[in-house]
């Protein structure tokens, strides 16, 4: 398989037109995507970009129109057990049964992919997921934040070497969100590849080795976490002056300066053009005393809008 946890070549999915539609959906268009064993990677997009089409296909709950996925060496469409059995995935919604114990859940949730009870590690998930002593509570009873937690051990009953996360923190306090990625680390740590899809952007990119972007079902660009944000030329130096500054400063070609309202003047240069240095010296010049200095760089965030915006909505 090369090294590959998953390869996807040419997936597309139309969906046939609704009640009142005129013409069929095209949730993926031509699709292609290699995800490397043992990484922590990003799958993002605007709502409605055709991230959940794509993980549904890669669950088995969606049938793609044409294409070809293959999970863990298992083409999917003549491995479909083995395939699945390969990857867990930790859904958005809470779809708990409220009459099921946490234990139970679980136990239940191995039954249904056939792992033996003699296999079967359900005391060990639920201290994975810091449920040890809701254990025979029942689901109903369990806070949102235990619900979420919940489900990833459930995704982990069948030990998949494959791990989909559909926006695992949303909703949650950042105690259980700092509990969820730390299991996340230890899980990639023991070899599991992890899929994530997330809509905090810092997330992935503290998180993520690779990131593949997609927008209207198209895949737009896919490439390292680093890599992506250098594209991002633009850098922002920011000072705190000691005293009023000059209305005017004679700045550096391209130098555009902004007065924020905590006192602080920020300076957005390109880095490709510009050094900081030179809009230091620009600054003595001008008789500016510095309290204090920074540089602030781009984000993951910067180049998705950049991207994003680039191709609006045909709406």
């Amino acid at each position: 398989m090369g090294g590959n946890a998953i390869e996807i070549e040419g997936l597309t999915k139309t969906y046939a037109p609704q009640k009142g539609e005129a013409t069929a959906k095209t949730a993926l268009n031509n699709v292609d995507l290699d995800i490397p064993q043992g990484s922590i990677f990003g799958l993002l997009g605007p709502n409605g970009a055709g991230k959940s089409t794509l993980i549904n296909i890669l669950a088995g709950l969606v049938t793609k129109t044409s294409g070809r996925v293959g999970i863990w060496g298992f083409d999917q469409d003549v491995n479909p057990r083995q395939s699945r059995a390969a990857i867990g995935v930790m859904p958005q919604e809470l779809n708990l049964d409220p009459f099921f114990t946490p234990r139970g859940s679980l136990d239940v949730q191995a039954g249904l992919y056939g792992v033996p009870k003699s296999q079967r590690r359900t005391e060990e998930i639920l201290e994975l997921i810091g449920l040890s002593d809701k254990g025979d509570s029942y689901a109903r009873a369990l806070s949102g934040g235990m619900r979420r937690r919940l489900l990833l051990g459930k995704a982990l009953v069948h030990d998949p070497q494959i791990l989909v996360l559909d926006e695992p923190t949303a909703g949650v306090d950042i105690e259980l969100r700092q509990m969820l990625w730390q299991n996340v680390r230890k899980l990639n740590e023991r070899g599991k590849t992890i899929i994530l899809t997330t809509h905090y952007l810092e997330e992935a990119e503290e998180m993520c080795d690779e990131i593949a972007i997609i927008h209207q079902g198209e895949m737009l660009v896919r490439d390292t976490t680093k890599r992506l944000i250098s594209r991002i030329d633009t850098k922002t130096l920011v000072i705190e002056p000691e005293g009023p500054a000059p209305a005017h400063i004679s700045l550096p070609p391209d130098v555009e300066m902004d007065r924020r309202a905590d006192g602080r003047i920020a300076f957005n240069y390109a880095k490709t053009k510009t050094k900081p240095g030179d809009i230091l010296i620009a600054l003595r010049d001008a008789g500016v005393e510095i309290a204090d200095v920074s540089i602030e760089e781009p984000h993951l965030e910067d180049v998705f809008l950049d991207l994003t915006r680039a191709r609006p909505d045909a709406a």
